[in-house]
């Protein structure tokens, strides 16, 4: 007989992890949102020195990091929720607020693993088609929060279509949602966000104790690999809930490390946004000689529609691109797997590796 699993397991979608881990070194990786640039060097030696000890567990309580989180953003540390990057804060938020009967609501398409808190716990996902600009819709989620509803998901910048809605249409919307809501404002990428003070999101936890911005270490900071995230908290409740439901040092001890030392170098994150931006222009230009009018990029990745033939499927189309782009060691990502067939998301690499892309896209669709 077979082993018998629990109902989850089969509503769980798998996760559409880019297949380009085992590539040569010479391919363009842009289909992670990941920076082409390494961590910042005394990062490294960070990490490097943490090294020795690691015959010991991590701190569990995450003491220093979240010290220095409050210091870097004012918030006190019993509000500071510390994560194997932001998923795993997601996941438990997902364990903690939701069952049966309970409601989730998200906008469509957006982060990968939003499907997953329903899933894995039984609650109805709410899903609300994003509008014609590939952003939040928030007086359609607004409409769709119910007395069942527990948790409100809210990625700004949004993965994958890189746009983002400004921080007052945000508070507008807090301002409406009950304070018995949860809601999570996923900002993963918004160093990148050019709309709003990335800082200036949290004047709101002060208002609103059921928010949760959600950030991570992944990205502009380079640290993809050690995997560390955080959330800001408009209440210790959260924090307190989301701890209970996950292992014990869930964050380890080179994460740590490297986490602390980069909250010390803010003006190398500046510089990194700032090339950023200029690579984010430059696709945008070349995406518009070939005809393509990208979403509007807030963030670290560009968001478009392939040119399909009328009477072509954009499927098909869509999956040939791809595939023959990772034939010419261009990676990138194809839409059908996050929601929206016939569209590619493409991270910003070196200024190489982008005029590398362009190059190869421009031989394609001619």
């Amino acid at each position: 007989m077979a082993i018998e699993f629990s109902a989850a397991v089969s509503r769980i979608p798998v996760y559409p992890a880019a297949a380009a881990y085992a590539l040569p070194e010479d391919v363009a990786l842009l289909a992670s949102n990941e920076s082409p640039e390494p961590p910042i060097p005394a990062v490294v030696a960070a990490v490097q020195a943490i090294l020795t000890g690691v015959n010991r567990y991590p701190d569990p309580t995450n003491s220093k990091l979240r010290g220095a989180l409050s210091d870097r953003y004012g918030v006190p540390a019993t509000r500071i929720a510390i994560g194997n990057g932001s998923c795993d804060i997601l996941l438990a938020a997902g364990e903690a607020l939701l069952e049966p009967g309970a409601e989730l609501v998200y906008a469509w398409p957006s982060f990968s693993v939003y499907p997953h808190l329903a899933a894995a716990t039984g609650a109805t996902a709410i899903q609300v088609p994003l509008n014609d600009r590939h952003e939040h819709d928030l007086d359609a989620m607004l409409a769709e929060i119910t007395a069942a509803t527990r948790l409100v998901l809210v990625c700004n910048p949004n993965n994958p279509t890189s746009t983002a809605i400004p921080l007052a249409d945000v508070a507008a919307f807090l301002d409406r949602v009950p304070s018995n809501v949860c809601v999570i404002l996923d900002e993963a990428y918004c160093e990148y966000n050019t709309l709003d003070d990335p800082d200036a999101s949290l004047d709101l936890l002060t208002k609103h104790p059921n928010l949760v911005l959600l950030r991570t270490f992944s990205k502009v900071y380079g640290l993809c690999g050690l995997r560390v995230g955080y959330a800001l908290c408009g209440s210790d409740a959260f924090v307190t809930a989301v701890n209970q439901v996950r292992q014990p040092f869930f964050c380890n001890a080179a994460a740590q490390a490297a986490a602390i030392e980069a909250l010390k170098h803010g003006d190398a994150v500046a510089q990194r946004v700032e090339r950023a931006v200029v690579a984010r222009l430059e696709l945008e230009d070349g995406l518009g000689e070939l005809g393509i009018t990208p979403a509007e990029s807030q963030a670290n990745f560009a968001w478009f529609d392939l040119p399909v033939s009328d009477g072509e499927e954009p499927a098909p189309f869509e999956a040939s691109i791809v595939r023959t782009l990772g034939e010419r060691g261009v990676q990138v990502r194809a839409g059908g797997a996050l929601g929206r067939p016939g569209a590619l998301r493409v991270s910003f690499g070196t200024p190489e590796q982008n005029a590398r892309f362009l190059r190869e896209l421009r031989d394609l669709l001619q």
